[in-house]
Formats: structure tokens, sequence, C-alpha cells
């Protein structure tokens, strides 16, 4: 059986998804629990694999790579595709997807002609289709 997680454990994730900085004093304001016991529930959280990490969240368009494309792509070069994928810097995400095509690729450019020479260097691996994102409406959703 996996690890059990109760309601608190459930708050301290949320709290956690909302600032992955927030100070355990602070958590274990909001959970009402001393904040040995906070700590020994994110470690336990951590070590079971629950809570796998950390990230920190950048405002793309700041950093010049504010044009979104999701790519869908039908290869037989699976390895090479990956592992292009891996060295493009305009690769954010990489899934491998069931159906027409096997790869969904979410880029980040700062143009869209940067966006065309990545696209051509797509041309050697595949058919794709592009999607060109006008709008972030939902991104990094809060899942508790």
């Amino acid at each position: 059986m996996g690890y059990v997680i109760d309601e608190i454990d459930q708050q301290i994730m949320r709290l956690l998804q909302h600032h992955a900085r927030m100070p355990i004093v602070q958590i274990s304001k909001e959970v009402n629990m001393s904040q040995p016991s906070v700590k020994e529930r994110i470690l336990k959280l951590e070590e079971n694999g629950v809570i796998s990490g950390y990230a920190t969240i950048y405002d793309l368009a700041k950093l010049n790579r504010g044009t979104t494309t999701f790519i869908l792509l039908k290869t037989e070069h699976c390895e090479e595709f990956v592992h292009f994928c891996e060295q493009a810097v305009e690769v954010t995400d990489l899934y491998r997807i069931s159906g027409e095509y096997n790869y969904l690729i979410k880029v980040q450019t700062a143009t869209i002609e940067e966006l065309a020479e990545f696209q051509d260097s797509l041309v050697k691996l595949g058919p794709s289709k592009s999607h060109i994102s006008m709008k972030n409406i939902m991104e990094h959703r809060v899942l508790l």
C-alpha cells in the first residue's frame, strides 16, 4: 500500500504549492500544528516521493521567451528526436502521446521568426503541426 495522505498533509501541500518557500513556522501556524511535526510531515512527503521537488516559476515574457507554441510531431526517429529536444533551449516540455502524432512539444521563443527557425530544424525528423498560444489562460494550476 502507498503512502496515505491525510487532510493535514493536503493542507501543507496546498500551502507549499502556492508558495514553495513558505517557512515552516508559517505553515505550522496555518495548519495549527507544531513546527517539528510539520517538518516531519514534509520530510515524509518528500521521502515517499509525494513531493518530488520545488521549482521556481519565471515570467517568460520578461526573459524574452514570451511566444508559447505547442507542436505536434510524427516521427519514426524517436531517440534522435528526444536527444534533439534535450539540446534545444526552446523546448520546455515534451510529451509522448497517442494518436496520429507521437509527440507534443511545448516551446518558448522570443519571436515568430525564432519559432520558424526552430520548426525548420524539425523538418528532418518528421511532419509536424504547430499551434501558437494567443493567450495563457491557466498555467501552473494548483491541484489541491
